[in-house]
């Protein structure tokens, strides 16, 4: 592994790492483990990606955690999930600040349980001073929930008098994002062998590189988060140019 580390070129690291933790159903079905088996083991991939960011120095790491859609599940597994989800922020919450990251959230808190949305609160409370990887949950959130939202609210200004139709710029689209303030991903990785966005940051990757992995979420590790930045690096991002112009 200190091998991939040694090839990573620090001067050109992504800002921003967006990762879709796909697979962990089907990997605990392909040991004959309940789904919510493979979400328990999924935490263990969390904490080492961090770790990893953190150690490497990227600014900012946003995890897909539950979308919008995820609420449709089967009961049993969005409860487990939820408890999931308060059990670790109780359990890493010290852990995060003592290293000096940051907690931050996106989506629709609202649709979350009282006592998932106070422990949240409890832990970004925590962390507000920290200064190191901002690790940003995607909870509830949905790119298109997102977007909905954003067109609302400036329709809203628009129709109060507040804001001239003439007047909206892009600045005023990002304005209302989730994730104003944050740069743009420039890498997004999906793991568990599936090759689309699902419904993540559909505004927000419009120029990221995709790096897809067959690697189910519970197994990925430090080394397959250095491979994806390795493959990151060996890419030409021209953002509408040709190469010419980009080398110039």
């Amino acid at each position: 592994m200190s091998d991939l580390a040694d090839k990573i070129d620090k001067d050109r690291l992504p800002r921003h790492i967006a990762i879709i933790m796909d697979g962990n159903g089907r990997w605990a079905q392909e040991q004959g483990q309940d789904r919510l088996f493979g979400h328990y083991h999924g935490v263990e991939s969390v904490r080492d990606i961090v770790e990893g960011c953190a150690e490497l120095g990227i600014g900012y790491l946003t995890l897909y955690a539950f979308s919008t859609e995820n609420w449709d599940r089967p009961q049993y597994e969005v409860t487990g999930l939820m408890e999931l989800l308060v059990a670790t922020i109780r359990k890493e919450a010290e852990v995060l600040h003592k290293n000096n990251i940051r907690l931050q959230v996106i989506g629709d808190m609202s649709m979350l349980p009282d006592y998932a949305r106070q422990e949240l609160n409890e832990a970004l409370e925590m962390t507000a001073g920290n200064r190191g990887l901002n690790l940003v949950m995607a909870l509830s959130y949905s790119g298109r929930w997102e977007l909905l939202n954003a067109v609302k609210e400036i329709a809203g200004e628009v129709s109060r008098g507040g804001l001239k139709l003439e007047n909206i710029t892009q600045d005023t689209l990002q304005q209302h994002l989730c994730t104003y303030g944050f740069p743009d991903p420039e890498l997004m990785i999906r793991t568990g062998g599936e090759y689309r966005i699902s419904n993540f940051l559909l505004y927000q990757l419009a120029y990221a590189e995709l790096h897809f992995t067959e690697v189910r979420w519970p197994d990925f590790r430090k080394a397959n988060l250095y491979e994806a930045i390795i493959d990151y690096q060996n890419r030409e991002r021209r953002f509408g140019k040709t190469s010419a112009q980009v080398t110039e």
